[in-house]
């Protein structure tokens, strides 16, 4: 088997070896992953701190430019940033919309986070604020 190590392959290498290895961190860091094997109750300070890191993450462009085109676009941005799980179950099906202010789903988000830090099951959160 010949390898072929012209110029142009090992310009693409090391143009993909950076991605490949951010892509492997940010899984190993992943917020559902470091809070399900936690079982300790994260704190809001923790969790203040994770969803600014996805702010900067979304200003940095990572998130492409639709989570930065609104406010209300940023912010669903950063909470599916903050828990894909948690974010898929509260908002996944009906998204913040422009000025919306959701008081019951903002706390089953929080409540989804509190119970995915813990290890507990997910189940009976979506509803379970409904004013």
């Amino acid at each position: 088997m010949e390898v072929n190590n012209s110029p142009r392959n090992s310009n693409l290498l090391n143009t993909l070896k950076p991605l490949i290895i951010l892509g492997f961190i940010f899984s190993l860091l992943s917020t559902d992953t470091v809070l399900a094997k936690s079982r300790r109750p994260v704190t809001d300070a923790e969790t203040r701190q994770k969803k600014q890191e996805c702010y900067a993450d979304i200003e940095s462009g990572l998130w492409g430019w639709q989570c930065r085109s609104s406010t209300t676009e940023k912010e669903n941005c950063a909470l599916r940033c903050l828990s894909p799980t948690c974010y898929d179950l509260v908002y996944g099906s009906d998204p913040l919309e422009e000025g919306e202010k959701d008081l019951a789903r903002s706390q089953e988000y929080k409540y989804c986070i509190y119970k995915l830090s813990m290890g507990e099951s997910l189940e009976g959160i979506k509803g379970s604020f409904d004013y």
